[in-house]
């Protein structure tokens, strides 16, 4: 594999290939851009259909990681691991994991995504000094980061919805670790559930909430007054877009739109899109504030200055009549590019 023929590269500074045939494990380490510090995003344990599937997956995920850690004002550069295949001795394919991660000496910082656990993170540990998400002393910052990224999540949602999402109708696309907590909040605060997840196990834990199911594949078509998409990306699409039953989207999954003119279709659709790397930074967040050593307090804070930065996005894109995607875009791009004066 090659990731300047691949689509999704965008000037990447390293790409590195790991793995080990005796363990039977294989992964992608993508560092986008240290410009703004160094590069840190979680570690996708995913299986995909083509290896060159779990390339592009890097690639993309690693540029979102830079854009998102820099609207949300962190001190670090975007990057992000894949491990695609994984073999029966998961402790061994992760302490390897580790030792690759170290070798990268601080470039690289890893973390949970999908498919990981918190202890994973801590075998990873056992073989490198740069990974977070590990459970620290008592207020201080570490452990799982979803339920700060749903609380960054649940707060925009409110903002978009005028301060309260009471008697508001929420379709939530994928209820994981980040769409559970999502759904708890909401519901903590009167919201009608609609939901869908392939993972049926997934589904039978919201059902204590009094939520309505949808299937899967239906789940945006439902009529509601904002859709959240917290499952895998590249859910806003051509196909789909036409069909989307709200007029609001602002929900955790990364890389929501398929292509870029995804997003100009939705302006013509007129719908309000929250772009997702600005709404779902709430994860990285707990993590940087974990690696600087920074208090529960200190995240907290952070995480609520997320909808402001949300809101204000969305009503330039409204003022300039463009997806505001390309407004959080635009500033991140002039970010980046003082840094590198």
């Amino acid at each position: 594999m090659n990731p300047k023929t691949n689509a999704a590269y965008d000037g990447h500074e390293e790409v590195v290939f790991i793995g080990d045939d005796a363990l039977g494990y294989k992964g992608i380490i993508a560092i986008h851009s240290t410009a703004l510090g160094p590069a840190a995003g979680g570690c996708r344990m995913w299986t995909y259909a083509r290896d060159e599937d779990a390339l592009t997956d890097a690639l993309r995920l690693s540029r979102g990681m830079t854009y998102k850690n820099a609207m949300a004002d962190l001190p670090l550069g975007g990057g992000k691991a894949v491990i695609y295949k994984m073999g029966p001795d998961r402790a061994a394919c992760l302490r390897a994991f580790g030792a690759e991660v170290e070798k990268l000496q601080g470039r690289y910082i890893t973390a949970e995504d999908v498919g990981a656990t918190v202890s994973d993170m801590k075998i990873i540990a056992r073989t490198t000094s740069y990974v977070a998400g590990i459970p620290k002393e008592e207020g201080q910052a570490g452990g799982d980061p979803s339920p700060w990224t749903a609380l960054g999540v649940f707060l925009s949602i409110k903002a978009l919805l005028g301060g309260s999402v009471e008697g508001r109708t929420i379709a939530v696309q994928g209820v994981g670790a980040v769409g559970r907590h999502l759904c708890q909040l909401l519901a903590g605060e009167a919201a009608k559930l609609v939901i869908g997840d392939v993972n049926r196990a997934a589904l039978v834990r919201i059902e204590p909430l009094g939520a309505e199911i949808a299937p899967a594949d239906q789940i945006h078509a439902v009529n509601a007054d904002l859709f959240a998409p917290c499952a895998l990306g590249a859910g806003l699409n051509q196909k789909s877009i036409p069909e989307l039953g709200s007029k609001i989207i602002c929900g955790a999954a990364n890389n929501q739109l398929a292509t870029e003119e995804d997003g100009a279709r939705l302006v013509a659709a007129g719908i309000t899109y929250a772009p997702d790397y600005v709404v779902n930074a709430g994860g990285i967040v707990m993590v940087s504030c974990e690696y600087l050593g920074e208090s529960e307090q200190a995240v907290d804070a952070k995480v609520r200055a997320i909808a402001p930065r949300v809101m204000a996005v969305v009503e330039a894109g409204r003022r300039e009549g463009v997806s505001p995607h390309l407004v959080s875009d635009r500033l991140v791009r002039a970010k980046i590019a003082a840094a590198r004066k």
